[in-house]
């Protein structure tokens, strides 16, 4: 195999860390049973790819070649420490027909898997497990899992240290539960899948408004736990969720990359396919009675898709909806997204009063979120100059660059003054 040139490498490895990370970090995980050396020995194989794949060309399966380095690199820290069990090296092979090191065999999915049911593990705190699973398993960056917990980075990256030290200390095992075992984790793994998604769907950061790479992972993952436990209602209600939210991808963004509102998306793109299965999992879900809050908010997103417009919304049903919601989630984002049901249901006036209350509550300060609905609905009551105000604070926060675009049309509107806006 002859080399490669460096920005051709430098492209292959950056691709494969964002395709593959999951994949290698599960499979050393197990070889190595202990997070942080699974860790280093990842990273260590990502490096050792820049030289090698200069050197040899980039291989035809990079996810395998840089399974297989990652672990006999663990391998190698194991031996040096002198721990290493006399079936370890069975669990790695030099060749490629080796099945764990094929990132699209049966096995490695079992894996992540595996790894997710580890990080939510009970005995850490549910923000420690859901940090360190997005951060170890799906490969999100400390900053961006920051901005979705509202915290400092520093903050975060201080708890997800301490969640891996007390995995190693307490030698928590690195399987998957018995079935005896799996209701108690099951809320962290899918809220962990939940907010890949999200990550994905929006970027906290960057230019793209979309990173696909984190959506389809997230997607994988959630029909993975769908296998695993098809009778458990809030499983079907997050794939069905994802589903439906994720039909809309492309038109959520103009050819332009510009951030295009839910009521101006052409729906003749959405993926019916998709729409389609995720309405037959929410009814399924619905079915079995007492529905929680992934089937609910999948329930919500199913009224969204089959409407023909957003004026022809379900409104009253949107916001009896999201009212079933917060008895059963009782968050502020929560609220916050159910104000928007009321300003459509009851009027942008009685929504400014709830989020105004919202403000109050201090509990979502810092969320870009909640001055850019307000700026919204002061814009539609012709309060310009105060949702001018709004727009600006909500700038400030926002980090990706489509969605500052887009609040930055809007401060313009109502500073200049737009005819066409409503």
């Amino acid at each position: 195999m002859s080399g490669a040139p460096a920005s051709t490498v430098e492209r292959a490895v950056a691709d494969a860390h964002r395709r593959e990370w999951a994949f290698v970090l599960a499979a050393t995980a197990r070889v190595a049973r202990d997070l942080d050396v699974a860790e280093e020995c990842v990273q260590d194989a990502y490096l050792a790819a820049l030289d090698a794949w200069t050197r040899d060309g980039v291989p035809r399966k990079p996810g395998a070649w840089l399974t297989t380095t990652a672990k006999r690199k663990a391998l190698d820290a194991l031996r040096r420490e002198q721990t290493l069990q006399a079936k370890l090296p069975l669990l790695v092979e030099p060749d490629e027909t080796d099945p764990d090191d094929d990132p699209d065999g049966d096995v490695v999915p079992d894996d992540r898997l595996r790894l997710i049911f580890t990080c939510c593990h009970p005995a850490l705190a549910r923000e420690a497990q859901v940090a360190l699973t997005l951060r170890l398993v799906c490969g999100v960056a400390t900053g961006d899992i920051a901005h979705a917990f509202l915290v400092s980075e520093t903050t975060m990256a201080a708890r997800i240290t301490r969640a891996k030290k007390k995995i190693s200390g307490a030698r928590i095992a690195y399987r998957v539960p018995e079935p005896s075992e799996l209701p108690e984790r099951l809320d962290a793994v899918l809220t962990v899948i939940h907010l890949l998604y999200t990550t994905g769907h929006t970027a906290p950061s960057g230019a793209r408004l979309v990173r696909g790479d984190l959506v389809e992972r997230a997607l994988d993952l959630a029909r993975m736990l769908r296998v695993l436990m098809p009778d458990e209602p809030e499983v079907g209600g997050l794939l069905a969720l994802l589903l439906v939210t994720d039909a809309r991808r492309l038109s959520r963004t103009d050819d332009d990359g510009r951030l295009v509102l839910l009521q101006d998306q052409d729906r003749s793109t959405w993926d019916r396919a998709a729409i389609d299965e995720g309405q037959r999992l929410v009814v399924a879900a619905l079915r079995a009675g007492r529905p929680g809050r992934f089937v609910l908010q999948a329930a919500i997103a199913a009224l969204h898709a089959v409407a023909p417009s957003y004026a022809e919304t379900d409104w009253p049903q949107v916001l009896a909806l999201y009212d079933a919601l917060l008895a059963v989630w009782p968050s502020p984002v929560v609220a916050l997204n159910r104000a928007a049901a009321v300003s459509m249901a009851r009027g942008p006036d009685a929504a400014l009063d709830e989020v105004e209350a919202l403000e109050r509550d201090g509990r979502l300060s810092g969320y870009r979120y909640l001055p850019a609905i307000k700026a919204d609905l002061l814009r539609r009551l012709g309060r310009d100059a105060e949702a001018a105000e709004g727009y600006r604070a909500a700038i400030a926060l926002a980090e990706n660059e489509a969605e500052r675009e887009f609040l930055l049309g809007r401060l313009a509107d109502v500073e200049f003054g737009d005819p066409g806006s409503s």
